[in-house]
């Protein structure tokens, strides 16, 4: 009896997955998760689950970044992206971050099966347009190997800082003191090979669906 998780911040999409998976596997257990945040904690509830469904444009996900996370700290999990983001460029960027297939939003319940199926199969899935686009670049493979060596609580941080919240407002959404963070900063700087928060940013930032659209953060008092 397969184990599937589904993250996803649409509650419609999240049923349309529900029923394709249902009809796919019937005996499947399915889990869900509206958020990042809900996604890591139901991962670290189910770290024997047999497939991840991640959508790629959750908000907190910053492109690649969740996917790149999840793999470097639960390796064993086999993830599957599903985006309405259809370029062939992302869809080979995805598979070079890990995923185990990638699977348009505008797929039919068919194909999902089929898709589920392979991947549970131990093989990879996704259109063959995604096969013929061009590799990730070196400078973004270089960025998710030294984003894979954050801890969970740094990567948060990261994510935060991503958002654009100050060390003050990170510390308090996260219940830890401002020193706290300060502390997390200068590991993540040091792990990310920065500077400052804006090169940390703009590191992180090369996992992003759009690079050049990642603004910078705001500057510390």
């Amino acid at each position: 009896m397969p184990t599937i998780l589904v993250a996803d911040d649409h509650p419609l999409f999240r049923e349309a997955l529900r029923n394709a998976v249902a009809r796919a596997l019937p005996n499947a257990q399915l889990r869900e998760a509206d958020s990042v945040d809900a996604l890591y904690a139901l991962v670290e509830r189910e770290p024997d689950a047999d497939l991840l469904l991640l959508d790629l444009n959750m908000p907190g996900a910053h492109g690649f970044s969740a996917l790149v996370h999840l793999r470097a700290h639960v390796p064993q999990l086999p993830v599957m992206v599903v985006s309405a983001r259809e370029e062939p460029a992302v869809m080979r960027r995805a598979l070079d971050h890990g995923a185990v297939g990638f699977l348009p939003k505008s797929a039919d319940a068919t194909t999902l099966g089929e898709a589920i199926d392979t991947v549970l199969a131990g093989d990879r899935w996704a259109p063959a347009a995604a096969l013929k686009a061009p590799a990730a670049a070196a400078d973004e493979h270089d960025a998710a190997q030294r984003v894979r060596e954050l801890t969970p609580q740094q990567f948060r941080v990261l994510q935060m800082l991503g958002d654009g919240l100050l060390n003050k407002q990170i510390a308090y959404e996260l219940g830890v003191s401002e020193a706290t963070i300060k502390a997390h900063m200068t590991a993540i700087l040091r792990k990310l090979g920065a500077n400052n928060r804006t090169q940390a940013v703009l590191i992180a930032g090369k996992l992003a669906i759009d690079p050049e659209a990642v603004m910078p953060p705001p500057e510390e008092d």
